[in-house]
């Protein structure tokens, strides 16, 4: 007989125990505290309220749980001693069939990642799609992870067996995904196609950035949508309303990447909605309100360094002298559009009617560690950090190595370092506020000269523009104050200034009331990074649901990932938000 949610709430505390007893490995305190927690109100925050369990436990009971979980194809596998279902898990890895040279790779990191962190290595195995990873991505993600600190290896593993007892839930209960392992395949199937054979990279109007376009188009057209890629290149999909004079809500996100970027990095706020509205479609079930997605084609600014074309187009405020920047091989914007089949003419058309428009909405990994850290699927976002970017040329005196005095030196790079320096220690005073130096040159420098020069960027966010900007004012005094006490001349020039985007308290309102409704909590974060619904934020309301990033938060990055579960459940808020959205009074 299936097991239910329903049984699980209502049966005594001994059944509970006793069904989820194979969810953590010989762990039953596990459940046996998690069962004080009951009713759940879905399987998601029956999940939630098991690791919650584990993320409150003593380091000793943490500690217990994972050296209770058997070593990858280690001894116990091999003596046929592993539990039912640590057996399938490492059987559909293919760790049961390794060849001897992969046994003894890593029967050797097994010994020295328990000799250096006093625990054995746990991984999901089945992976963020329950697919399985591949034996090549167990052992190199095993190379990847004894890098780390104990702390955060600590940490990790209680993760991965959290993902572990997710998927044994899912197998227990029956659980089957509506939309995870769809929007997880998907995102496959366009990361396959990129500008170059090492990575994904996928820069605007490339031949790798029209299939992705043309691919995305196919899928709304199967979804039951109207359709069609506009003239900057956005793929735009209107889902129509039967009601009379019925206006829009928007959703989207972007399909380029940076170079050497991630699978879901803007991609799953695309395929998202298009697997509801396809979700929608087949039930004949249609909204009060027209409902589009954009996918929008440009955000990164990796091929002619302008971001947010896309977007900007959308609220009519695309800059047409944009068109005559030409990228790395001279090639020109307006001759990529052209080329692409696009007519620029018509770029102007884009704009939308903000009186037609109900508000926006967009799905986003979180692309940090946050809900990470508090193992949380997903988080509504409070406000987007407004950025400040600036270029500091700094000049002293270049001179000999050996012969110039510390005391008579005029070093640039000295003056750099001071400067990074109070940048982490000025941006640490706020929760929202982050500082950056992520270039820093010493052109022409050379082992046994003092630097003359040095260059730097610097990239200050908050997610209140007056947080950011007093940050801003202080740094740049301080920098001046470093210069003249080194005998350093300098120069600033501001690249980039965007303000923050607050998000619309009334989307936000009904975002959490579907998020509390999936039985989990409305919790609440800034994005300190950038999205196109800064851009679409200058034209009507906007509110933003982030998915949790897995592998430390990491993004940008080919490393970057999520879960189908994860996925589902942002998916699930989004089509309930959908279904009980009202309008701004």
């Amino acid at each position: 007989m299936t097991t239910t949610l329903d049984h699980l709430n209502h049966c005594s505390p001994q059944d509970f125990v006793h069904i989820l007893h194979g969810i953590y490995e010989h762990s039953p305190w596990i459940p046996e505290r998690a069962a004080a927690s009951r009713p759940f109100a879905s399987i998601t925050a029956l999940k939630l309220a098991l690791q919650t369990v584990v993320s409150q436990a003593t380091e000793a009971e943490q500690l217990g749980l994972i050296r209770a979980h058997p070593e990858l194809a280690g001894k116990a596998a091999i003596a046929g001693e592993l539990t039912a279902e640590s057996t399938g898990e490492q059987a559909k890895a293919g760790l049961t069939n390794c060849s001897p040279e992969e046994f003894a790779i890593l029967h050797k990191l097994n010994a020295d990642y328990n000799s250096k962190f006093g625990f054995p290595f746990i991984l999901a195995v089945k992976g963020p799609d329950g697919k399985g990873f591949t034996r090549e991505t167990i052992i190199a993600t095993f190379q990847r992870r004894f890098k780390n600190q104990r702390a955060d290896e600590l940490a990790e593993c209680l993760r991965q067996i959290g993902r572990i007892a997710e998927l044994r839930l899912n197998d227990l209960l029956e659980h089957t995904l509506q939309f995870g392992k769809t929007i997880m395949q998907w995102s496959e199937t366009l990361a396959a196609w990129s500008d170059d054979e090492d990575g994904l990279t996928c820069a605007y109007m490339t031949p790798a950035h029209q299939k992705t376009a043309e691919q995305l188009a196919a899928w709304m057209r199967e979804a039951g949508m109207h359709v069609h890629i506009d003239a900057v290149g956005n793929v735009v999909g209107r889902y129509l309303s039967d009601a009379t004079d019925a206006k829009t809500l928007l959703t989207g996100s972007h399909y380029d990447t940076v170079c050497n970027g991630g699978k879901y990095d803007g991609r799953e706020g695309i395929l998202l909605p298009i697997a509801i509205v396809k979700h929608l479609n087949d039930r004949n079930e249609k909204l009060p309100f027209n409902f589009e997605i954009i996918g929008f084609s440009e955000e990164e600014g990796v091929r002619f360094k302008s971001t947010f074309l896309g977007s900007n187009a959308i609220i009519g405020q695309f800059d047409l002298t944009l068109l005559d920047k030409t990228d790395a091989d001279g090639i020109s914007m307006r001759e990529a559009l052209t080329a692409a089949g696009h007519d620029v003419k018509q770029i102007l058309a884009i704009a939308r009617d903000p009186a037609q428009i109900l508000g926006y909405v967009e799905v986003h990994i979180e692309q940090g560690p946050v809900l990470l850290g508090r193992d949380l699927p997903v988080g509504i976002v409070t406000s987007i950090a407004g950025s400040c970017r600036y270029q500091v040329q700094l000049k002293g005196v270049a001179s000999h190595a050996g012969t110039t005095p510390m005391s008579m030196r005029k070093d640039a790079a000295a003056a750099a370092a001071e400067i990074i320096l109070y940048v982490e220690q000025r941006c640490a005073n706020g929760t929202s506020l982050v500082g950056t130096v992520g270039q820093l040159q010493v052109p022409h420098g050379s082992v046994n000269v003092i630097p003359g020069s040095c260059n730097l960027s610097l990239d200050i966010r908050a997610a209140d523009d007056a947080t950011r900007d007093a940050a801003v004012n202080d740094i740049l005094a301080k920098i001046e104050v470093i210069c003249q006490q080194r005998n350093i001349e300098v120069n600033i020039v501001k690249a980039v200034s965007a303000p923050a985007a607050p998000c619309a308290p009334w989307l936000m309102q009904q975002l959490a009331a579907a998020t509390q409704r999936a039985g989990l909590p409305a919790f609440e974060l800034p994005s300190g990074a950038g999205h196109d619904a800064m851009a679409i934020a200058k034209m009507t309301d906007v509110a933003m649901l982030f998915t949790r990033c897995g592998n430390g938060g990491i993004s940008h990055n080919p490393l970057e990932t999520m879960s189908a579960d994860d996925a589902e459940v942002s998916a699930q808020i989004l089509l309930d938000f959908l279904r009980n959205f009202k309008g701004r009074d």
